[in-house]
């Protein structure tokens, strides 16, 4: 057989798995709280690998060691900062949300514990929230599909249109029937199926090239070289070429966690608050495996193709074409199938959290009421209809799509971030001060990120400051005795302290 027949024999292994996860886990669902956080029944090893996968998207295995292909270990800082922001999201926020969310008239999304929490009747807050995650995700979605169809051109040589329809539609239907559960348990295969590939690539390539010392003195080669022809480069360096902005913006990036509807809607969905403990563990284990092997991924890269004189044309393919060379195919074909994993864990959990906010925050505001099973129905349709508009956007991809994307992440996290925490650790929080701070961090980082600014800090600085600033002040000017609220903010900490 040739190599192409051992690759896509790889990765129709792997499509077909994920349909037989979405079956099973179709069978499992019941009604709407089952179809949007699995009935909180989520062990913690799961939410921590299902939270991970849904957050780590094809940037982790071609983005990221490009990279450090590229530009060297300076690049790494975005890793630092994103590993530090998980591991506070999960000591901080997952125990007290878990909680809160349930002793806060078991609110099953995050709009909805905004409105539970703050006891706002007028809806705007729930609302407000559910159209900036509708809105955002979308676009973020079509992302997803975007990049499928690009790595089926890329890696097959196929058509993009045929790629892109392949993964949206193995990825629609696992999460249409199998909703939340079957998201989360395809998050899980594939989280584990990209720590084999980002664990064993480098270790493979290290030793191929005779050791750790001789990759070392391979990539120093390889900047003298570059050097002598006019680069600067010290790719061993985490500081060469960066600078304090610079870094500063990379670290920021961990900020967004607090923030992101579809890692945080994993920490609702734990067993209890005390599961948080066991899950942060397994979760950042993964996440300091996964980045270190993509981190070592683009610095190795350096130095195994520099021995051949060779010079990758696109560094984001620099894993990708380690793996081909060192590898079977048909293990080569199970790499590639690590990078559709991290596109499609994280498709399918947008997918989600989009169906929540057109069911339960907009649906449900109307005043309609319906049948459990009627219910899901409603949630699957939500699935259907968010994947068809990102679809057709996907078809043919715009700049504006890809640049609403790259500040989507900053856009959740200085919308969501701060209301998020005050929510959970100020029980002084109204909700004009959320409001007022949620709308303040959206168009904050609406306008920096498109204008000049964008190009000094990462606009999800000042959005996160702006919101948390305005929300503050306005909260202490809108104070009123709430004597409900303030029995549920200690009933959700003495919970949560017990964690």
């Amino acid at each position: 057989m040739s190599d192409q027949t051992y690759r896509i024999i790889a990765i129709a292994v792997y499509m077909a798995a994920m349909l037989v996860i979405g079956y099973l886990a179709f069978r499992k669902t019941d009604d709407l709280d089952d179809y949007m956080l699995a009935g909180r029944r989520l062990r913690p090893t799961t939410a921590a690998l299902s939270a991970g996968a849904s957050d780590m998207s094809g940037w982790l295995l071609m983005g990221l060691p490009g990279a450090i292909y590229a530009f060297g270990l300076v690049e790494a800082w975005i890793a630092i900062g994103l590993t530090v922001g998980a591991w506070l999201n999960w000591t901080y926020v997952a125990p007290r949300l878990r909680s809160y969310t349930q002793v806060s008239k078991n609110s099953i999304t995050v709009p909805t514990f905004f409105e539970n929490r703050l006891r706002d009747s007028s809806h705007l807050l729930r609302i407000t929230s559910g159209v900036i995650i509708l809105v955002f995700f979308t676009f973020y979605v079509s992302s997803g599909m975007v990049a499928g169809g690009t790595f089926f051109e890329s890696a097959f040589g196929g058509s993009y249109l045929t790629g892109m329809l392949l993964v949206a539609g193995v990825t629609l239907a696992y999460t249409l029937f199998g909703g939340f559960i079957g998201a989360t348990w395809t998050d899980v295969v594939q989280g584990l199926l990209m720590l084999a590939a980002l664990v064993v690539v480098p270790v493979v390539a290290v030793s191929n090239l005779g050791g750790v010392g001789e990759t070392i003195e391979g990539v120093r080669a390889a900047d003298a070289a570059a050097n002598a022809a006019g680069a600067d480069l010290n790719r061993l360096s985490l500081v060469a070429g960066g600078s304090v902005i610079g870094v500063l913006s990379a670290v920021a990036w961990g900020l967004g966690y607090f923030g992101q509807p579809h890692i945080i809607v994993r920490f609702m969905a734990l067993r209890s608050a005390q599961d948080a403990k066991v899950g942060r563990r397994v979760g950042i284990g993964w996440m300091v495996l996964i980045a270190s092997g993509a981190v070592l991924s683009g610095i190795i890269g350096v130095a195994f193709f520099w021995r051949d004189g060779e010079i990758l044309a696109n560094p984001e393919t620099v894993f990708l074409d380690m793996a081909a060379i060192v590898f079977h195919p048909l293990v080569g074909g199970l790499v590639l199938a690590a990078v559709l994993a991290a596109i499609m864990s994280t498709v399918s959990s947008q997918l989600i959290v989009c169906s929540s906010a057109l069911v339960e925050d907009l649906y449900k505001i109307a005043g309609k009421e319906a049948s459990p099973q009627k219910q899901v129905v409603l949630g699957r349709t939500g699935v259907l209809v968010v994947a068809v508009v990102a679809g057709l956007l996907a078809i043919n991809p715009s700049g504006t799509i890809l640049e609403l994307v790259g500040f989507a992440w900053a856009g959740f996290g200085a919308a969501f971030g701060p209301v998020i925490l005050l929510s959970l650790y100020w029980r002084r929080l109204t909700r004009q001060g959320a409001l007022a701070g949620m709308i303040t961090g959206a168009v904050v980082v609406i306008v920096w990120g498109t204008t000049a600014l964008g190009d000094t800090l990462y606009e999800i600085v000042p959005g996160f400051l702006a919101n948390l600033l305005v929300a503050v002040l306005v909260s202490r000017a809108t104070a009123v005795e709430q004597p409900e609220i303030e029995v549920e903010f200690d009933e959700a900490a003495a919970q949560a302290a017990r964690a």
